[in-house]
């Protein structure tokens, strides 16, 4: 079956370089080039074609795309929920249709990986997967000194009929934790201080895999590639 062509300025908008509008600007600018020439008025294009952005060669809308997103705290992690304020649907742009691989809750920050890739999804948020999820957490009232210890040998949670499994906690402030979690039941972190005695007054996560916040500002985000990205792609065992 032959691929369809389209118009320049949709294949760069569709490959998530920018809005058809910002690339209409950098085609008469001279900043794009199909197959090493200047391209004419309309013309349309495939991937079999050569396109050259900024002096950057641009992928085919086909291929996978996995992104770091910041979620800020008030964002529902669903598409459509009338009783939701405000959704990822409606914080979360991208040129490429795309989805959450594991969700945060309302009231959380932080680490939300979206991609288009629908295997990588599932090998995620498979419950048996075990992969790392860290998060850096605030209570309300200090930590007492055996908290460490009872949050590391797994909880009971009455409510979900389950003892959470073994986890790594690290006590970096009277009120505040960081948290590796290999499993990700619903309100996981709440629910555990909750059974202590805590309120939870802040909750971000900073990892997910080999997957690092780290300087993305809120509400922003950047995709994956390279060798971070064929490192997740093992991790998940998708090598």
């Amino acid at each position: 079956m032959i691929e369809e062509k389209i118009r320049l300025n949709k294949y760069i908008a569709d490959c998530g370089v920018c809005s058809r509008r910002e690339a209409d600007k950098l085609i008469e600018e001279g900043k794009v080039t199909v197959n090493g020439k200047a391209p004419q008025m309309g013309q349309k294009v495939s991937s079999e074609d050569e396109i050259i952005v900024k002096g950057k060669k641009i992928s085919s809308p086909n291929e996978k795309v996995v992104l770091a997103y910041y979620k800020p705290v008030g964002i529902t992690c669903t598409e459509k929920d009338r009783f939701a304020d405000k959704t990822l649907k409606d914080a979360f742009d991208y040129p490429i249709r795309v989805t959450y691989a594991g969700r945060l809750d309302k009231e959380s920050e932080g680490l939300l990986l979206m991609t288009n890739d629908g295997e990588l999804i599932n090998r995620l948020m498979k419950s048996s997967s075990g992969h790392e999820k860290e998060y850096l957490v605030k209570v309300t009232k200090p930590l007492a000194d055996d908290f460490k210890e009872k949050m590391e040998e797994g909880i009971f949670l009455e409510e979900l009929n389950v003892k959470t499994k073994p986890c790594k906690v690290e006590i970096v402030g009277p009120y505040t934790f960081k948290i590796i979690l290999t499993q990700g039941l619903n309100r996981q972190i709440r629910r555990m201080c909750e059974s202590l005695g805590y309120k939870v007054n802040g909750l971000m996560r900073t990892r997910v895999a080999n997957i690092n916040l780290g300087k993305l500002k809120v509400g922003t985000f950047r995709r994956v590639t390279g060798d971070e990205l064929e490192e997740l792609y093992r991790i998940v065992g998708m090598e």
